[in-house]
């Protein structure tokens, strides 16, 4: 049996690696908010993407290591409903957070949408049992994993941003929820007591661009429609 592509050979952002996180954001309108996961339909991955989907799928399971966070270069940028961390220090912290608040995460199923040269998106099931609350929640969300052009075709793929969508609109980057976001992901590593988050200090230092505002999450906001 043949080994699957590496690869679609699509290219989505700059080749230029030295370019800071932000310039590696995908932008989509989902046709639909059902990001349902459905894994006999996952297009396959060679053992040096499955490993670094693997690992991201350690970290949202309340797994962190020093060596899962080096999955990102120090410069990346972290997007979800709740956060916007704009370098490594900042994402380790939000990792490193996630035992404290879940008692447990799990990866109920994936499916791979897209495999492409600098990106590979998924739909993920994840289910979060909390600390404080005798509760399970399980969303359904895209995950675009946009890649480092320096290491896409390593053994040892990084992540440039890093993008977690639960609804059908993508993020406007605007306004008080935002601001929120972003205030959040600065105070998270700043106040963590841990010698892991520590590793990352010196990325407080890494390229960074003012965060792009786009009016809207939808189409007039850069977010083409998709069909996933």
């Amino acid at each position: 049996m043949s080994a699957p592509p590496a690869h679609s050979g699509t290219s989505n952002f700059s080749s230029d690696a030295s370019a800071p996180g932000e310039n590696f954001e995908a932008r989509q309108t989902s046709s639909t908010e059902d990001y349902t996961p459905d894994p006999s339909k996952s297009l396959p991955l060679s053992p040096t993407r499955q490993a670094l989907v693997d690992d991201v799928i350690a970290l949202y399971s309340c797994e962190p290591t020093v060596d899962r966070v080096k999955r990102y270069t120090p410069d990346c940028v972290y997007d979800d409903q709740f956060v916007y961390a704009n370098d490594r220090y900042k994402m380790a912290g939000q990792w490193f957070a996630l035992p404290k608040l879940f008692n447990k995460s799990v990866c109920e199923r994936y499916q791979v949408v897209v495999n492409d040269k600098d990106l590979i998106q998924f739909k993920n099931e994840q289910s979060w049992t909390f600390k404080l609350i005798p509760k399970t929640a399980t969303i359904n969300a895209l995950v675009s994993l946009s890649l480092d052009p320096s290491t896409a075709e390593s053994d040892f793929i990084q992540i440039k941003y890093h993008k977690d969508q639960a609804n059908d609109k993508d993020y406007s980057h605007e306004g008080l929820g935002f601001s929120f976001k972003k205030w959040q992901a600065d105070q998270v590593a700043k106040h963590m007591d841990s010698k892991d988050v520590a590793a990352f200090e010196a990325d407080k230092g890494a390229g960074k661009e003012h965060v792009k505002q786009y009016g809207s999450g939808g189409q007039e906001g850069q977010a083409p429609v998709q069909n996933f």
